[in-house]
């Protein structure tokens, strides 16, 4: 088939090369978001998909809308057979999902109909899910409700976070996506309503989300530590600055240290925090203005005085 692939992240550019080499399909275009402004210098960027599509000689569109009749038109000469779409990050109007004759089709990194959205992959992180997965899905205009072609199911690990699943996920995917383009193609696939029930929202994290309250138990601080890395990143505050948490470990076997929500017990290897059951080890953070570190060289640094704690002001 004819395709033209719609996507805008690092993450969606797995699935894109497994169609390029796809010998049944022809990637003819690539659709992305436009260059955005990145680094220090706010220079603007290419997306990685449209770097990877300029890399391979495929022609890349970058409407600042889809809706934008330019774009339309442009689309209606290359004439697709079908759109399959990964991570895009816009919303595509009905006069687009008309355009290719077998629709647009999106490779979804959650078992639908649980976590649609944005975040999907950071919300199973978050709910303590332990098994999540990916679903192709026919584009509609209901948020992430088409009908499914296909699904794949994978693992969340204790120590998952939402980088790492994402990453085995944008892989495994890509070959969910090849070999539904496939049945497509060849009348083998039909999509399949998703049920009414199990439906929950993955709504995108914004960084005030991220910020950790320690008296939470040890179990949902570590998940918004997980779930929240790499981005937004988890944070907290310590001398009226931000702290990133980029991760963690249980310190539940550590019964000497009584510590409370907040407060901060340090050693010669290692930094434990206290949260509203046991102590977490902090293991790399992020100061504010600096690059990431080991939370044992960080507390070095700071040379943290009896009393201080994390979150006292914010």
């Amino acid at each position: 088939m004819r395709l033209v692939f719609a996507g805008t992240p690092e993450v969606a550019v797995p699935a894109l090369d497994a169609l390029i080499a796809s010998d049944r399909h022809e990637v003819v275009a690539v659709v992305t978001r436009p260059d955005a402004p990145a680094g220090r210098g706010r220079r603007l960027v290419a997306s990685p998909v449209a770097e990877r599509a300029e890399e391979a000689g495929i022609e890349v569109l970058k409407p600042v809308r889809p809706r934008e009749e330019d774009f339309l038109a442009r689309l209606r000469e290359i004439a697709p057979d079908c759109c399959p779409v990964v991570a895009y990050g816009a919303l595509l109007p009905k006069a687009a999902l008309d355009i290719p004759a077998h629709g647009w089709v999106n490779l979804h990194f959650s078992l639908l109909p649980a976590w649609r959205g944005a975040a999907p992959v950071q919300h199973a992180v978050l709910a303590g899910d332990e098994v999540t997965g990916a679903s192709t899905f026919q584009i509609e205009e209901g948020l992430d409700s088409g009908p499914v072609y296909g699904v794949l199911t994978e693992q969340v690990r204790p120590t998952d976070t939402s980088g790492d699943l994402l990453t085995r996920l944008a892989f495994a995917g890509s070959g969910l996506l090849v070999a539904t383009m496939d049945g497509i193609e060849d009348g083998t696939l039909q999509a399949v309503p998703q049920p009414a029930e199990g439906v929950t929202l993955a709504p995108k994290i914004e960084v005030e989300d991220a910020k950790v309250d320690w008296t939470a138990p040890a179990l949902r601080v570590d998940r918004v530590i997980r779930g929240c890395a790499p981005a937004p990143g988890a944070w907290t505050v310590f001398r009226g600055e931000r702290l990133k948490l980029m991760s963690a470990a249980s310190a539940a076997a550590h019964d000497e240290l009584a510590l409370a929500p907040g407060a901060l017990a340090v050693t010669k290897k290692a930094v434990y925090a206290g949260t509203g059951s046991h102590p977490l080890e902090l293991v790399w953070v992020q100061p504010q203005g600096k690059k990431p570190m080991k939370a044992a060289d960080w507390a070095r640094g700071v040379r943290i005085e009896a009393g201080e704690r994390l979150g006292d002001r914010a």
